[in-house]
């Protein structure tokens, strides 16, 4: 044993305890889940991010948008991932979560506010329609981009929406993460 590991093995560790480290204003995780990873996040007990995003990208519009405290802090995030995993197995028809659109632009603020009650559970519409519904019956093409750039998916169904003659059209996490959205709430 060297002089050093003599000297370390007398000190009295006995009270030393591990930091406790203040909550972050944003808390984020990564969840593994059927259609992908998704990015987490939350802030003051509100949803701010679903997102197929990268981690980098994500967590760097969330320090500007929210706050520059934003670190990974899986444990604030326990009640979001059960609601997620639960409505992914297809056991959950509807979240109970509070969602802040902070990452969400004006225009999105507007398609996505109101988007659960203008979507039901296993049913989809279109963007034509979800554009009338917001009374801008013309803009069936910016609804669309809106709904692509959704921060909070999945939690707020963009993915009920459809082109005019049914087919799928674009989605953050990719088609196959659509469809399977869309065919689970189809077998429920």
């Amino acid at each position: 044993m060297t002089d050093l590991e003599s000297r370390l093995t007398r000190l009295d560790t006995t009270d030393l305890k591990p930091p406790v480290l203040p909550d972050a204003d944003v808390a984020y995780t990564l969840h593994d889940t059927p259609i992908g990873t998704l990015l987490l996040a939350i802030a003051n007990g509100r949803v701010v991010a679903s997102s197929f995003g990268d981690e980098e990208t994500m967590t760097a519009r969330l320090a500007r948008a929210v706050s520059p405290r934003v670190l990974r802090q899986p444990r604030p995030l326990d009640d979001v991932r059960r609601q997620l995993d639960e409505y992914l197995s297809g056991s959950r028809h509807a979240f109970d979560l509070e969602v802040d659109l902070a990452l969400a632009t004006p225009f999105q603020r507007l398609v996505l506010t109101d988007l659960p009650t203008h979507t039901r559970y296993g049913a989809t519409t279109t963007y034509g329609t979800v554009a009338a519904d917001i009374d801008r019956p013309k803009a069936a093409r910016a609804v669309g981009t809106a709904l692509g750039a959704n921060p909070v998916c999945v939690v707020l169904p963009c993915h009920r929406v459809v082109g005019a003659n049914g087919a799928l059209t674009g989605y953050a996490g990719g088609l196959d993460a659509k469809r399977f959205l869309l065919n689970l709430e189809a077998k429920s």
